[in-house]
């Protein structure tokens, strides 16, 4: 039987619980440790910046399954599910025997799949009686997401946007003031942490570092508000774990089982959302996958970064993780995936990927607008640029079927458009944008501010 072009999911399968891959690792990760006490974060520690109920869900590693609450499952419902769609398209063009799929999560409002997590902990928040939120964004979409869904929750939201992707992208900045955010490019003066910043760094395009330091301050010194973030911290895997469970879901309907799955990874959010599901069966020995992190040259944590404590934050002042990092203090170049410029990785992720369970590759930017480029002009979707580092991997994956003449079923997280992004596909029309990637020598004076732990 011929697989449809799109297959979606009925109201009654679409999932109620989020799944939490932790209860399945038999080794966990790390915990959060108390930079001041070198000890593992307790609630009472992370309760100031973070909402109760979200505290929870940081540190429950047991509980597999955790119900959505029916506010949230009622706001999903406006754009989920989300469609799994066969790129007949794209395997046509590339001549390839794979079958290549991708999870779209550009249908919504706010473009991206970081809705899936912002009303969640917009809820949480709300239920907590609090007045509004304090955030960081890199290249605007969590940003957008949030000011979404405090909007609809009647939040107030305090955004912090990496200064590059400010300027870079004004039209996402507007996006968020129209949903009520107030945005200030990160480092900015407003905060003691954002006057350090720019002192230490004169000129600095930012970081998403810099951001959520100067975001966490303005949260814990603001009564009635609290800090949520976007991506690395286990709550956020949780609440995306949607984007998988969605996927699996559609895959046991059509009869098609995915040999390899692929996603961008900056801080983990939208990799660790689709491949949760599929990585719990792997690790209780139910089925075997290849599970593929692509991530940019200019960024590399993963393959380029050392597993060790690291602060999540450029400012210090946030509790310490465990995970592939380049050093808080690594500013990465300007590139326009600016959702991708984090110096660490999801301490999930992480934990997963030095078992070796999982891979990972990072790739040029002027590759990754090729394979953009490319897939705009044979499945008719504008790629975002994060999205588009899971493009390029998938076809380079295609290309090696073809070449050896095996079939593999490719899946791949595309996890939102890139019509605000396109200054950046001005630059790469107009072949003008280049390619950095940090020396060894950039990378050690970063390596060598990591603090020492145990």
């Amino acid at each position: 039987m011929e697989v449809p072009y799109k297959t979606y999911l009925n109201e009654n399968e679409v999932p109620t619980s989020w799944y939490n891959v932790r209860a399945d690792m038999k080794k966990k990760p790390a915990p959060l440790l108390n930079a001041s006490t070198g000890k593992p974060c307790t609630a009472a520690d992370l309760e100031p910046v973070f909402c109760s109920d979200l505290v929870k869900q940081e540190l429950d590693d047991t509980t597999a399954f955790i119900p959505m609450p029916r506010p949230v499952v009622d706001f999903y419902r406006m754009f989920r599910p989300s469609p799994l769609i066969r790129a007949y398209f794209l395997e046509k063009a590339l001549g390839t025997p794979a079958k290549i799929f991708y999870k779209f999560e550009g249908n919504n409002t706010s473009g991206s799949h970081k809705l899936n997590s912002a009303i969640a902990q917009a809820y949480y928040a709300k239920a907590q009686g609090l007045k509004g939120v304090t955030t960081e964004t890199g290249a605007g979409q969590w940003g957008t997401a949030l000011s979404m869904a405090c909007a609809f929750f009647g939040l107030d939201c305090r955004v912090f946007m990496v200064k590059c992707s400010y300027e870079q992208k004004p039209f996402r900045r507007e996006v968020m003031r129209t949903y009520g955010a107030d945005v200030t490019p990160s480092p900015s003066m407003t905060t003691q942490i954002g006057q350090k910043i720019n002192q230490e760094h004169p000129g600095t395009t930012g970081s998403l570092g810099c951001a959520i330091s100067e975001a966490v301050e303005a949260a814990v010194t603001t009564p009635g508000y609290r800090y949520v973030l976007g991506s690395v911290l286990n709550q956020v895997l949780l609440h995306q774990s949607i984007i998988g469970l969605e996927a699996s879901i559609a895959f046991k309907k059509l009869g098609v089982k995915p040999d390899v799955i692929i996603g961008c990874a900056g801080g983990g959010s939208n990799l660790g959302g689709l491949i949760s599901p599929f990585m719990g069966e792997k690790l209780r020995g139910e089925a075997d996958y290849r599970f593929v992190a692509v991530e940019p040259a200019s960024c590399p944590s993963l393959t380029r970064g050392r597993y060790a404590y690291d602060y999540c934050d450029t400012g210090r002042i946030c509790p310490l993780a465990k995970m592939y990092t380049l050093g808080a203090d690594y500013i990465p170049s300007a590139s326009h995936a600016g959702g991708l410029r984090y110096h660490g990785m999801s301490p999930i992720l992480s934990e997963l990927y030095d078992q070796k369970l999982m891979e990972a590759v990072s790739v040029r930017q002027t590759d990754v607008f090729s394979a953009a480029q490319y897939f705009a002009r044979t499945e008719g979707i504008l790629p975002a640029p994060e999205s588009s580092h899971a493009i390029r991997a998938a076809i380079d994956e295609a290309i090696k079927c073809r070449e050896a003449g095996k079939s593999e079923t490719i899946l791949f997280g595309l996890t939102g458009t890139g019509y605000f992004d396109m200054t950046a596909y001005q630059s790469f029309n107009d072949h003008t944008m280049g390619d950095f990637i940090p020396t060894d020598e950039d990378l050690e004076k970063a390596f060598a501010k990591l603090p020492e732990i145990g």
